[in-house]
């Protein structure tokens, strides 16, 4: 949380939810369940789209917090994530798995378990005199905006299929 953070590697998730509700006219305004909110229909589906305004390493509670109430099977749950271990621009999808050391995933691990969907977007990785948790918290350089920007299309894309058609 926090303007600080809005453009950072980290919450490049955040930036995939803001580009489909820009798309869908979806506003992310409602307050609760520990972040803010949005309901509305994406491909024919009516969806919730959920930023946890929690640190990452707690975003598991409110996950679990906004999961409990407005859905009806953790399948129907899809966390998007930044991960360094994914070129930047590109994206991955996968049905389940583990949190591969990110914290914000193995604290919604921690509260959901492991079935539920999960979209990485990747963020590049940190060069290897960094500080992890400094690099993931840095903003993107100007160079490395065109590939980000196609990261997240791919990204709302695939969010878009993964509604009408799953995995």
């Amino acid at each position: 949380p926090g303007l600080r953070y809005r453009n950072t590697r980290h919450n490049v998730g955040f930036l995939a939810v803001k580009a489909l509700s820009k798309k869908y006219r979806l506003p992310v305004k409602k307050k609760g369940f520990g972040g803010v909110y949005g309901i509305g229909r994406i491909a024919g589906e009516e969806v919730m789209l959920f930023e946890p305004m929690t640190y990452m390493n707690l975003s598991g509670e409110a996950v679990k917090s906004a999961s409990v109430s407005k859905l009806d099977e953790q399948e129907d749950l899809l966390v998007i994530s930044d991960d360094v271990s994914v070129r930047l621009g590109r994206i991955r999808i996968r049905e389940n798995g583990s949190s591969g050391g990110h914290n914000g995933l193995a604290s919604i691990i921690g509260n959901m378990g492991t079935e539920f969907a999960r979209l990485r977007i990747g963020v590049g990785e940190a060069p290897l005199e960094a500080d992890m948790a400094a690099y993931v918290l840095s903003s993107f350089s100007r160079k490395e905006r065109p590939a980000l920007n196609e990261a997240i299309e791919k990204a709302v894309e695939a969010i878009e299929i993964w509604l009408k058609d799953g995995i």
